[in-house]
C-alpha cells in the first residue's frame, strides 16, 4: 500500500467518524432543549467549552499547533465566522423541527457545495440536475407531517445552516492546503466561539441549567471531534468527498431520533428520506468528482500557484 493510499484511508476513517459525531449533535440538542436550554445559549456554551478545552489540550501537549501565520489566521477567521452564523441558524431551527427531519434538510449541503466548487472553477456533470430534482421532491415530502406542514421558519433556518456549512467546507479546502488540521481546527473553532458568544451576549447571556450540563458537554465533545475529523477528511480527500461520506450522519440521526427521542416519520417522510439519501448517493456516480478532484486554473494563476507551493515547501 502506497503512502497516498494510506493517507486516503485515514481521511476516509476521519470523515466517517466526523459524520457519526455530527449525526449525534441533534440528539444532544433536543435533550438540552428539554432541560430548558435556549438555542443561542446552547450554541454559545457548546462552542465556548469546545474552544477552551482545545486550547487547554494544546497548551499541555500540542503547543506546536498553536503557531499560525497571518494569512492562515484570516482564513480560519472566515471559516469560523461562516460556521458560527450557520450554528446559530442550526440550533434555532432545531428547536422548531424534529431532529430527524431537521438533519435531513440540513444535509442538503452537498448540493450547495457543488455550486460553490463550480464557482471556484471545479467541473461537474449534468447528473447534478437529476440529483437536484430528486432533492427538491424529497424536501417537499419531508416538510409534510401528516396533514400539517412542518414549521417553515424552522425548515428555512435548517436549510440556511446547510448552505453555511457547505460554504465553510469549500473555504476550509482552500485553507487546509498549507496548514495542519489541528491548527485549522483550533483557530476556526475559536473564531466560531467569538461569533456565537457575541450573539448570546446581545440576546442576554444565560447560565446552563443543571439538567442541561450533560448534553451541553456532550455537544462540546462532538464539536471538537467532528471538526478535527472533518478537516482531516477535507485535507486528505477534498471537500466534496468529505461531504459524500458525511451523508452517514443522516442515518445516525434518524436511528438515534427513532430510538432515543421516540420521534416518528410519516410514510411521505420516509419516501422523502429515501429519495434524499438516494440523490446524495448518486453524487458518487459523478465522473468529475473523484478523489482527484482538481480545479481549473486560469493561465495567469498557474505561475502564482507554483510560487505559492514553493514558498509553502520552504516553511
Amino acid at each position: 500500500m502506497t503512502s497516498a493510499q494510506r493517507a486516503q484511508q485515514r481521511g476516509i476513517a476521519a470523515a466517517v467518524l466526523s459524520a457519526v459525531f455530527l449525526g449525534s449533535a441533534p440528539i444532544f440538542g433536543k435533550q438540552a432543549y428539554a432541560a430548558e436550554m435556549t438555542p443561542i445559549a446552547l450554541a454559545a456554551w457548546r462552542t465556548l467549552l469546545a474552544a477552551v478545552g482545545l486550547w487547554a489540550i494544546y497548551a499541555l501537549i500540542g503547543r506546536r499547533y498553536i503557531y499560525i501565520y497571518p494569512a492562515g489566521l484570516i482564513g480560519c477567521a472566515a471559516i469560523g465566522i461562516i460556521n458560527g452564523l450557520g450554528s446559530l441558524l442550526y440550533y434555532t431551527g432545531l428547536q422548531r423541527v424534529g431532529a430527524g427531519v431537521g438533519q435531513m434538510v440540513y444535509s442538503l449541503y452537498p448540493f450547495f457545495l457543488v455550486i460553490f466548487l463550480r464557482l471556484d472553477g471545479h467541473r461537474f456533470s449534468s447528473l447534478t440536475l437529476l440529483r437536484i430534482i430528486l432533492a427538491i421532491v424529497a424536501v417537499t415530502l419531508l416538510v409534510q407531517t401528516g396533514s400539517d406542514p412542518v414549521d417553515l421558519i424552522g425548515f428555512g433556518l435548517m436549510l440556511g445552516a446547510g448552505i453555511a456549512y457547505a460554504l465553510h467546507l469549500a473555504v476550509g479546502q482552500r485553507v487546509s492546503y498549507e496548514m495542519p488540521v489541528q491548527t485549522l481546527t483550533l483557530y476556526s473553532l475559536t473564531s466560531m466561539a467569538l461569533v456565537v458568544c457575541l450573539a448570546s451576549l446581545f440576546t442576554g447571556w444565560t447560565a446552563v441549567p443543571a439538567a442541561a450540563w450533560n448534553p451541553t458537554l456532550g455537544l462540546a465533545l462532538v464539536t471538537v471531534c467532528s471538526r478535527l475529523g472533518m478537516f482531516l477528511g477535507v485535507k486528505r480527500l477534498g471537500s466534496m468527498q468529505t461531504a459524500l461520506i458525511g451523508i452517514t450522519e443522516i442515518l445516525v440521526t434518524l436511528l438515534l431520533a427513532l430510538t432515543l427521542l421516540n420521534e416518528t416519520l410519516s410514510t411521505r417522510q420516509w419516501m422523502g428520506a429515501l429519495l434524499l439519501i438516494g440523490s446524495l448517493l448518486l453524487i458518487g456516480r459523478e465522473p468529475m468528482l473523484g478523489l482527484g478532484l482538481k480545479r481549473k486554473v486560469a493561465p495567469g494563476e498557474a505561475a502564482t500557484s507554483r510560487s505559492t507551493s514553493v514558498a509553502a515547501g520552504s516553511k
